[in-house]
């Protein structure tokens, strides 16, 4: 059974249910409120005849004779003997007027005196009207209970057909978006990632179908990347082992002298291979969160100066200047002195290490490269800031994606495994903070690291 099928049922059942329930207790209540209202009415009516005659005579002589209208008498009896259908009893409670086994002079019980009906005349209560039971109900009477019945039930079978209505707008308004994602499932089952259905609503179905576009799109996302990175290592790969293998093999045949220099070409794609492969387990490792972290209070300030003093010499030697600008604690207003933030030193060193080396590879001789550290709204900043030849804003997007290269042809042959910026992204983001690059073409490039600030 399909599932808008099983919610019309719910929905119909649910209406029978309730619309049976409602019906029962309206017939109920509107017969017992219509007979409170009839023996209400009979009441009034006979208490302002009987306060009427009072008004008349003074006393209740000659009552009997007057209200024999209101008494049970048969139709073939016309004896003035036929008993009231009622009994008036005076202020004390004792029995002025004697109706259906009831005697002139006896008391009645205090419940049925103040259950009794007052009779006033001339503002002032001369009886209390004393009623046996129910009046009989007029033909009348009946007619307008049956009419009101009928109206009750007819009212009950609309309700019904506008519960069933509703019940197929309803169940096709909640089955449609369940059945669109459940196409869109079967899609990406077979293979075809990407799928999007359309939001209908902003209740939990709308959120339901934003988050399986999203999760769609971060799988289509996903694999695709998954699949260029497959690719990238595989081109990786093919460039250090083919010149290792065709060294070898050049060797082996005699092509080439076993010389020193045919074994070092051989050694250096060793080596960069293995720092290939090391990078990609220190991604493996970050992505699935096993990378071995051990955080402490670090001073900034002090890990950029060693930071600045290893690569210092690097820099010399090809004529870079790098310079070091650290937080100045006596201007610092927001910060009580030293800047510390909650790293691993280890690893936070290897993130700056990338940077520095790709801003050794692409700062021309005599260039510039500014090391910075600095406090924005609580938060750490590091900067590192070189005078190279810079990228565009788009190209500066994408710097921290795996294997990205805006120089393919020059990045190759440097010694680079274009995974850098990546894993240094991935550390940042395991200490909760984030990394960006700014740039245009011909201005330089400038990373930002972002760390939130301890006071431990």
């Amino acid at each position: 059974m399909r599932l808008s099928t099983k919610l019309i049922l719910a929905f119909l059942l649910i209406s029978i249910f309730s619309t049976g329930i409602i019906v029962l207790s309206s017939r109920i209540l509107v017969s017992h409120e219509f007979e409170r209202f009839i023996n209400d009415r009979y009441e009034a009516e006979l208490a302002e005849s009987l306060a009427d005659f009072y008004s008349r005579h003074g006393n209740w002589d000659g009552v009997e004779k007057e209200f024999r209208r209101f008494g049970h008498e048969e139709p073939w009896s016309h004896s003035d003997a036929t008993p009231l259908n009622f009994s008036i009893a005076d202020k004390n409670g004792t029995i002025v007027v004697a109706g259906f086994d009831r005697k002139s002079g006896e008391p009645c019980s205090e419940e049925e005196f103040e259950n009794g009906y007052p009779i006033q005349s001339d503002g002032e209560i001369v009886g209390v009207l004393l009623l046996p039971g129910a009046p009989e109900r007029s033909p009348l009477d009946y007619e307008f209970l049956r009419r009101l019945n009928g109206s009750i039930f007819l009212s009950a079978i609309a309700t019904l057909v506008l519960a069933l209505f509703l019940g197929v707008l309803l169940s096709r308004s909640i089955s449609r978006p369940i059945q669109e994602l459940t196409k869109a499932t079967h899609h990406m089952a077979d293979g075809n990632l990407g799928q999007q259905v359309p939001v209908r609503s902003r209740d939990e179905l709308g959120e339901l179908a934003q988050s399986f576009n999203k999760m769609s799109a971060d799988l289509a996302r996903s694999f695709n990347l998954r699949k260029q990175m497959t690719a990238d290592i595989a081109h990786e790969l093919r460039t250090p082992l083919s010149l290792i293998l065709g060294h070898a093999e050049g060797v082996k045949d005699g092509v080439l002298q076993p010389s020193r220099e045919n074994f070092e070409i051989i050694r250096e794609e060793a080596e960069r291979l293995e720092h290939l492969v090391n990078d990609l387990r220190t991604l493996s490792l970050a992505d699935a969160g096993e990378l071995s972290v051990d955080f402490q209070a670090v001073d900034v300030n002090n890990l950029m100066s060693d930071i600045h003093a290893h690569y210092l010499t690097l820099f010399n030697q090809k004529r870079i200047t790098l310079n070091l600008e650290p937080f100045d604690q006596t201007q610092g207003k927001p910060a009580p002195g030293i800047l510390k933030a909650n790293l691993d030193p280890s690893r936070f060193a290897q993130v700056l290490n990338n940077i520095l080396d790709n801003a050794l590879r692409h700062t021309h001789e005599g260039g510039r490269v500014e090391l910075q550290t600095q406090l924005a709204e609580s938060r750490i900043q590091l900067s590192v800031k070189d005078s190279g030849e810079g990228v565009s804003s788009e190209e500066a997007r994408h710097l921290f994606d795996r294997f990205y290269r805006v120089d393919e042809s020059r990045a190759r042959n440097d010694g680079g495994s274009g995974l850098g910026l990546a894993i240094a992204k991935s550390i940042v983001e395991m200490h909760k903070g984030r990394i960006w690059a700014e740039s245009e073409k011909g201005k330089g490039l400038r990373v930002v690291i972002e760390l939130p600030m301890t006071d431990k």
